[in-house]
Order: C-alpha cells, then structure tokens, then sequence
C-alpha cells in the first residue's frame, strides 16, 4: 500500500495511519472515530481524509470519497488530503485525476519522497514521459545516494528516445559502485548489460563492443555476451571475428536457428552453392544435427532440393519424429517443392511395404515396423494440406489399424475432418484421443477446443473441469486463471447459437482480463529497479504500449464488435427472445420440415426453461457462498476494495446504443493492429450505420492501401458510393470533399458501373464474384437471377474455391442476401457436396447428424426426440 506522511496532527492518527499500512482497517477506523468524537478535532480535515481512505479499503467508496472531499475543503492546505484524494482517484483507475491531485499535494509539500514516488508510478504507467523525467530528477535531487534515483532517471531518458544522456547517466552511476572484477553480483552484471542495450540503440556499436570486452568478466550471462558480440561485429563489418563468434556459438548449440543465419551474414556467400557449403560443413560437424539439414530447404531447388530433402526425411523418419511435417510446412508454398516431397514420400511408403526399406537400391538396411507408421502418419497430414481429405484419410486409417494405442494419429485425424467441413467428427476423434491419456493436459485443451467449435459448450466445460480447481465452477476457474483460448472459443460458439448475451460476457471477460495485464505494470514500476531487472523491465513497458494487439483480444474484439453490428441491425424485443434461444444453426434449419423444426423447437425451450431453473438455483449458492466469503474477509480485516460489477448477459443484449459499445473495442485495434484490413472494414461497417461519412471514407482509404482488391471493401465502397449520392442531409461541404475524394481514388465512374468493373477484373475468383454478385442485388433488385448464377459457379477453372468461400454463398442464398433465389439451394448443395462430401453443411435433408447437431448442445431429453425423428 502506498505510505503517507502527515503534518502535525493528533497522536492518535499516526496510530491510524500505522494500522492503514499494516491493512487492520477496523483498528484504523476507531482511531480515527475516537479523533473526530474530540470537539476540538470534530472536522480535522486529515482525519476525515484517513477515514475515508480506511472506508474506501473496506468497498465504501460513496462514504469514502463524501469523507474524503469533506476533509479537502476543510484543509486545501494539506497536502495528506490532496494525497489521500489522489489515491482514491488511482483506486478507481482516474490516473489523470489522481496526477492533478498528486501535483496539488507537492504545491503544499514539495520535498514529499512518498507523493514523488506515487505521482512517478502514474506517469509512467499513464506514459507521460516527459512529467516522469522531471519528477525522477526531483528524487534524485533529494536522494542522489539512492541507487533507484539514478536508474528511475536514466530509464526517464531511455523511454524518450535520448539514448546517449540515458548511457551518461548509467556510467556516471556505474563509477559509483565499489565492486570486485573478481566477485560474481548479477544485479552489477545485469546493469551492465543494460548499459549495453542503451549503448546499441543509441548505435554506438563501437562503444558497445568495447564496454563488452571491458566487463566481460563481471557479466555473468555468457550467452548474452557471445550473441551480443556476434551482432555487434556484424553491424561493423567485422566479419572474420564475427564468424569465429557464430561458430563457437553453433557448437554451443547447433539447433539454433539465428546462429546460422548469422554465420550466413558474416561469410557473404556469393551463390547458392557456397551458401550450401556452410551447411555441408555443420553436417560433417554435427552429424546429428537436424537444423543444418533443415535449412538449405529454404533456398535449394531441383535435384539438390530432393537430395537434401531425402536425406532429411530418411534421418527422421527412422528416428520416429512426429513434428517432421510441421518443420516442413513453410516449404507448401512453392508448389515444386510440395510435388517432390509427395514423390519422395510416396516412394518410400511404396518400398517400406514391399521391402521395409526406403529405397529397393538400398544396402540391405531394413527399418523397423515403426517407419512406414511415421511416413503413414506424414503422407495423411500432407495430402490434408492440399485439400485431398479422402486420401488423407485412407493413411491415417491405415496407421491407426497398424497401432490403434498412438495419441498422435487420432489428433490428425480429427485435425483431417475440421479441415474437412466436419467438425462434430473431428470432436468425437479428439474425444477418443484424450481417452488414451486423461492426464495429458494438452490433448484435454484440444479435445475442449474442439469441442467448442462443435457447439457442444456443456461437454467443453465438463471435459476442462478435469484440470481445474476442485469445488470450483470450471467456467469460473478458467475465468480467474485468464484461459482465453477457452473464452475467444465460447465466444464464437455462443455468437454461432445466436445467445449473444453470453457469447458478450465473454468478450468482456477478456477485455477485463488486458485491463488487469495492464493494472498489473503497478507491481513492478518499483520492483525491477530494486532487483535491477532492467532489459526485461524496458521489454515489459513496450509490450504493454501494444498489447492489444494480442491475437485473443483482437478475436473478442472482432466478435463483440459483430454481434454489436448485429443487435443494431435486429434490435432484440421480448418477440425476438425466441430467436436468441435458437441453437439450431442456420444451414441445417432447411433440412428439418415445418413441422419437425416446430417440435424441435418446442422441446429446446422446455429445455432451455429447465436449464434457467437449474442456473438460477445455482446462482442462488453461488449468492450464499460469497457472502459467507465476505463475512469471513471482514472478520479478518482483509478485503480491499468492492466486488467487480457483474456481467450480466441479458443486461449486456439490451444494451442502448450498440454502436457505442462497438466503438469501444473498435479503438484499440484502430491504433494498434492498422496494418489489418479487417479492422478498417469493422470501422467502415459502425460508421455506414451513424452515417460519418468523412469517418467512412477514411476507413476506405486505409483498407485501399492494404488490399485495394479484397471482396468486402468492394462491398464497402459500392455503399459507401450509393450512400454520398444518395444523401441528402450531408453539409455542402463535406459532400464538396467526398466527392473530390470520390472522383480522386475511382475516377467518374458511380456505383453501377464501378461493381461491373470489379466483376470484370475478377471474373475467376469465387469470392469476388460473390461480392459483386451481393452488389448487383443491392443497386438493383431486378438482377437476382443474374447474381444467383454468378455467385453458384463451381467450375474447375475458378479461383479460391474452398469449403468457406462455398458455405458462405450458401449462406447467401438461404439469407436471401442474393434476392428471392431459394430455388437455387437444394442445386448448389448437391453440387456442393459432390466436391465436399465431408462437410456437414452441405449433407442431404435426411442425413441423421444434422438433428444430432442441430440440437447436441440443448439436453439429452432433445437428443432424444431428433433420434425419434
């Protein structure tokens, strides 16, 4: 807890402040009483200002800050109060405010260590750089002996970019400090090397090699040494040292990727023979070695291609090495490289069998029964790479016959039926899988993942509650331990089930989770500098400046910005409840009668009624035990702060301004994940729905110079088109540079003639002509026929088909989003499933796993009638 420090005042609230500090909150309060019952002290300001602080430790926040502000007015002189207001504000997470009330404090006590070191932690963790410097030159005015005075002011420097003061500083510290060259002290050596960073980044690369050499001896991170001096070297052209460095560094260890690519840098090779050579020469070292091997795939081509490549396969085939064809994946690219290791591998399951060699022409050398299951195993993930799930399939049976007990062979196997459209399958694969190994956590995760995606949420929670805290609720364990995966996972299943209350919880799960990561910063703004863990300090700090980049919260970002989209659109009523409960996904709805959707119906809400019952009853526990938690905490004089609103998925589907709460996980991925044209399209589809224009065209104008050609911006543009022609509320203004705009990026053409266009250049590609198809509806209902039969081709000599882009059109038709074209569905799903006949979206209206899906996650008592049915 943050120290204060008072001015004169009643003994008896030093008392109080000790028993703050040491967290006994009621001891505090009855000092603090006993002080404000003296007339004389009735409105000490101080006082009221620690009771208010105690208070709002206990989660009385109203009475905290009525108190707070209270004992402000009575003393706008004391800089406790003022110190004591700003705490209150950082409680709540007002940094701004709680840095007014910081610098008020310092106008009355402006020495005051303790309001120093609190307003520093705000500025930093705000990154208000320039503020932070100036009051880490104040602390090391007043403490120069300190050692965190002097490092707080260099990272000041390093932070804005003024790498040379900030090297300055350090070695005017550094001469401070009486150590042994002799005497191993990691918290020097760790200065040390963060002297050198500053050093490098400032590019002062001589100066850093030379402080490297000086130093070495009381650096105790060798490693670092070498690898630093190695790209010290290099940036001075110093290649001969540079590729002594890089080859003891590859003895040290020869699977490290970047030391060969620095070994490469240092000699220069001028071809790719030379190139070669280097690795030839690690082959003859370390014949081992599987890095060297792995390589020269990279850059070889033809016949040294398949030399390189049958030696590496040949080396881990016969070892048993499961992740071979991840190493390899990267070379599916280059579709020469994908024929010669189909040939390869082909060759040697054809040989294996009939000799248990890999070639006839070799030395009589036979493999064990275990190779041809590895090159088995190969060839399944290999033909599911190129979308031959048939073939796949065939291999990875075969393998599973051969030895039914490996693990490995059943995740593939689920893996092939995912990639195949048939994700129910692929989670019972992975169902099977885990059962060969319940304590593997790994395949537990997997197996829940897939789970998921299948809709069947229950099962998930179930089968996570293997590894998770006993007596606990899985969903909430998963909650407190930031399993995001699981989260991002329910997200997109509940949004999949139309439940967008709960698939929102969810989302704002993880936001609060990136709002604690970053709360989190607090704990160590003062702890690095004690240990001196400085590098990983600095790291830490950049990381946090973008850490909404992160993959799982641009998902939760991405999907609660859609179902805002979406409950805009259909605003949610007591009608449209029904809707939300309908777990019956979309393109299995066609493939029930009238009457039997009816009945399914029927029996998922007696279902569902049933399920609210038993939620309640839950909650109800759930109530009981947190107050027996609280009760506890207050006895103990432990709780801080209050609880934490809860998420409520009905109050959050009935939110008032949808668009609002879109723009607030919008804003992040604005600034930080730019270079993604989805972000722009999301910004594009909010604003089209407040009608900013000017925001509109900006959006379009970043998405253009990502991917000017990509189908949904060409979907944005023709409305963005339509909408500026079509308005007639816009200022003349704004519609004078919308124009300009307009006439600048496209010329005069408008939107008609700008979609036919578009389909022109792009008459080979499935997607494109889907947008263009979506497009010609839009401008002009009367095309429906014309865009169904554009958007329906299925023939061979299009682009980009796959079993996505075809769901989608599918989707498209149901939807009516091509116009009133249903009689098109049953045509382009037979014609569908001749080219996919894994994929559940396009199976026959009588095939019996679309009740079961349709209906898997409700209740046992629904999986019974979709059998009756």
């Amino acid at each position: 807890l943050p120290s204060l420090s008072l001015s004169p005042s009643p003994p008896s609230l030093t008392v109080a402040l000790r028993c703050y500090e040491h967290k006994q909150y009621r001891n505090g309060l009855k000092f603090c009483k006993q002080i404000l019952s003296n007339p004389k002290f009735a409105e000490h300001g101080e006082t009221l200002a620690m009771k208010g602080l105690t208070l709002n430790c206990l989660g009385k926040k109203e009475e905290a800050y009525d108190l707070v502000r209270r004992g402000l007015r009575n003393d706008l002189r004391s800089h406790v109060c003022w110190h004591v207001y700003g705490l209150l504000q950082r409680s709540d997470k007002k940094y701004d405010e709680a840095i007014k009330c910081y610098r008020n404090a310092l106008k009355w006590d402006k020495d005051n260590l303790q309001i120093l070191r609190d307003l520093s932690l705000l500025q930093i963790q705000m990154r208000d750089l320039e503020g932070y410097r100036e009051t880490r030159y104040q602390l090391l005015q007043l403490r120069p002996a300190q050692r965190a005075s002097w490092i707080g002011y260099a990272i000041a420097y390093h932070l804005l970019e003024d790498y040379e003061m900030a090297a300055k500083i350090i070695e005017e510290f550094r001469k401070t400090q009486q150590t042994s060259p002799d005497k191993v002290d990691y918290e020097y050596s760790e200065l040390l090397l963060y002297q050198n960073q500053v050093l490098r980044e400032a590019g002062l690369y001589k100066e850093a090699l030379e402080h490297l050499s000086n130093y070495e001896k009381q650096i105790c991170d060798k490693l670092a040494v070498e690898e630093t001096r190695g790209e010290l070297l290099l940036k001075l052209e110093r290649l001969e040292e540079a590729t002594e460095v890089y080859r003891r560094l590859q003895e040290r260890n020869p699977e490290n990727w970047s030391y060969y690519h620095g070994l490469e840098k240092a000699l220069k090779p001028s071809s790719v023979e030379e190139r070669h050579k280097i690795y030839e020469d690690a082959w003859e070292k370390f014949p081992k070695g599987l890095v060297p091997r792995r390589l020269p795939l990279n850059f070889l081509s033809g016949e040294k291609f398949r030399e390189c490549l049958d030696r590496y396969l040949r080396m881990n085939f016969s070892k048993g090495c499961p992740p071979v064809f991840t190493t390899l994946k990267s070379l599916y690219n280059d579709k020469e490289k994908v024929a010669i290791i189909e040939e390869l591998v082909v060759g040697y399951e054809t040989s294996l069998k009939s000799c248990r060699m890999f070639s006839q022409n070799d030395d009589g050398k036979e493999e064990p029964p275990t190779t041809l299951l590895w090159v088995q195993y190969f060839l399944a993930q290999h033909y599911d790479m190129i979308g031959q799930q048939t073939l796949a399939l065939e291999y990875i049976n075969a393998a599973i016959d051969s030895t039914p007990t490996l693990i490995e062979l059943f995740l593939i196997k689920a893996k092939i039926y995912k990639h195949a459209g048939n994700i129910r399958e692929a989670a019972q694969w992975m169902d099977e899988a885990q059962a060969l190994d319940t304590a593997d956590r790994f395949i537990n995760s997997k197996c829940a993942k897939y789970m998921l995606k299948a809709g069947m949420i229950k099962e998930a929670e179930e089968m996570c509650s293997k590894f998770t805290r006993e007596g606990a609720s899985a969903v909430e364990n998963l909650n407190e331990m930031q399993c995001m995966w699981f989260q991002t996972e329910c997200a997109l299943a509940y949004k999949a089930m139309n439940k967008f209350g709960e698939a929102l919880k969810k989302c704002h799960e993880i936001e609060r989770h990136f709002v604690e990561i970053t709360d989190d910063q607090f704990d160590f703004h003062t702890y690095c500098m004690r240990k001196m863990t400085l590098r990983s300090y600095v790291d830490l700090l950049k990381l946090e400046d973008v850490l909404r980049q992160h993959p799982f919260y641009y998902k939760a970002a991405v999907t609660a910005i859609q179902i805002y989209l979406s409950l805009h659109d259909n605003p949610l009523t007591d009608d449209s409840k029904e809707l939300q409960a309908d777990t019956v996904p979309e393109h299995f709805k066609s493939n029930l009668s009238d009457k039997e959707l009816k009945k399914l119906r029927n029996k998922q809400r007696r279902a569902q009624k049933k399920a609210q019952l038993e939620e309640e009853k839950k909650n109800a526990e759930k109530e009981k035990q947190l107050k027996n938690q609280k009760k506890k905490k207050e006895d103990d004089d432990e709780e801080i702060g209050g609880p934490k609103e809860e998420l409520v998925p009905d109050k959050l589907v009935k939110v008032e301004n949808p668009l609002e709460e879109a723009v607030k996980f919008l804003m992040p991925l604005k600034h930080l994940v730019k270079d993604k044209i989805d972000t722009h399209l999301l910004a594009f589809e909010i604003y089209f729905r407040k009608e900013k224009y000017l925001l509109m065209l900006q959006s379009v104008k970043r998405a253009l110079a990502i991917d000017p050609d990509h189908p949904w911006l060409h979907q944005c543009l023709v409305r963005f088109f339509k909408g500026v022609s079509e308005s007639k509320e816009l200022p003349e203004v704004v519609r004078t540079v919308l124009k300009q705009e307009i006439t600048r990026l496209f010329g005069d053409s408008n939107a008609k003639s700008f979609n036919q266009a578009y389909l022109t250049k792009h008459s080979n590609s499935i997607p494109h002509r889907l947008a263009a198809a979506k497009m010609m509806v839009y401008l002009d209902s009367s095309t429906e026929t014309k865009a169904a039969e554009l958007a329906t081709a299925l023939d061979e000599s299009l682009n980009n088909r796959t079993i996505q882009i075809c769901t989608e059109v599918l989707e498209c038709i149901r939807s009516g989003a091509l116009g009133d074209c249903k009689e098109h569905v049953e045509a382009y799903r037979a014609e569908c499933h001749k080219l996919y006949p894994y994929t559940l979206a396009f199976m026959p209206p009588g095939y019996e796993e679309n009740t079961k899906i349709a209906n898997g996650d409700v209740s046992t008592e629904t999986e019974e009638l979709a059998n009756e049915m």
